[in-house]
């Protein structure tokens, strides 16, 4: 089996090109570097292991059979799309594109990895794959929410239109070793202040709600899913869903440090609670997460500590 991996040597996408070559896959890593970094897949030792630095808004092609194309290229934190506004709506419209193009000529089955995001700030909770969610496309945070609800939309329309074998996955708040230390996202943010003794910043008055699900848990359902025959989205996440206040204080008693909460504004259409139904997943895939917020999260600090 061949697979491409499209944000390979990301965050998420490293992991799953670690668990693609344990089930015998041999893979292509595609990955522009934008946000992706080489040391997180240096530690790859393998004649099945393949590294392309392409950015995918531009066509590619491969002589020889793919199998699984699994699209995962794209900025994911706030910091990167609300930097890379452009880039973002470019990879989500025309990378997911060229990659379903790619899948036309060689007959592979293609995975989008879409995200929580498309429910925008929920009105509805937990989040079903059914709701539509509650979106603005003009706000600031629009580049990565419309990108990946246009991404779905282009999956659907090919499979419908081109026969393509199309999955969707909707990926909620995921974290875990090879996070990056400054991408803004809450769990490196929390762990690397508390690490360093510094203020630990949470914006609003932290009632906002997120569910943490571990990394190695989100990889295994991704490729559950692919190798499953279930075309409609699924949801994967950690349905335990806290307060950002509470999690701060969860990160302040892991690392034992001496850092206080301060509190900023909340940042425009930031969602006021995020937490997945997951009952598809359990249902067609056989899948719900295994690691708990304590094992998981000692696990990250030690990662962020040794980085330090």
């Amino acid at each position: 089996m061949k697979s491409i991996v499209t944000g390979g040597a990301g965050f998420l996408g490293s992991h799953l090109c670690d668990l693609l070559l344990e089930n015998k896959h041999e893979v292509i890593c595609i990955d522009n570097l934008v946000t992706g970094d080489t040391r997180n897949i240096d530690h790859i030792k393998s004649d099945k292991f393949t590294y392309l630095n392409h950015d995918i808004t531009n066509p590619i092609y491969f002589g020889d059979k793919i199998d699984y194309i699994f699209h995962l290229a794209s900025p994911a934190s706030p910091i990167d799309y609300l930097d890379l506004p452009i880039q973002t709506l470019k990879v989500g419209a025309l990378g997911t594109y060229n990659m379903l193009g790619l899948a036309i000529k060689q007959e592979a089955r293609f995975l989008l990895a879409s995200t929580s995001e498309v429910y925008g700030d929920p009105l509805v909770n937990p989040q079903p794959e059914t709701y539509w969610g509650n979106v603005n496309p003009i706000g600031p945070r629009g580049v990565y929410d419309e990108a990946k609800r246009y991404a779905e939309a282009i999956t659907m329309a090919y499979h419908r239109a081109h026969g393509i074998d199309t999955r969707i996955v909707r990926i909620f708040n995921t974290y875990g070793p090879r996070m990056r230390a400054g991408d803004g996202r809450v769990v490196p943010n929390f762990i690397n202040q508390a690490l360093k003794g510094e203020d630990i910043t949470v914006y609003g008055d932290g009632d906002q709600t997120r569910s943490f699900c571990y990394v190695s848990d989100l990889i295994d359902g991704i490729y559950r899913l692919m190798m499953s025959d279930f075309v409609e989205p699924v949801n994967l996440g950690n349905p335990d869903e806290m307060s950002v206040l509470e999690f701060a204080k969860k990160v302040i008693e892991i690392t034992n440090s001496s850092s206080k909460i301060v509190f900023e504004e909340l940042p425009v259409d930031d969602p006021k609670v995020r937490r997945p139904d997951i009952s598809r997943a359990m249902d067609v895939l056989g899948w719900e997460p295994k690691v708990g917020l304590g094992e998981g999260l000692g696990k990250t600090v030690e990662y962020f500590n040794s980085t330090l």
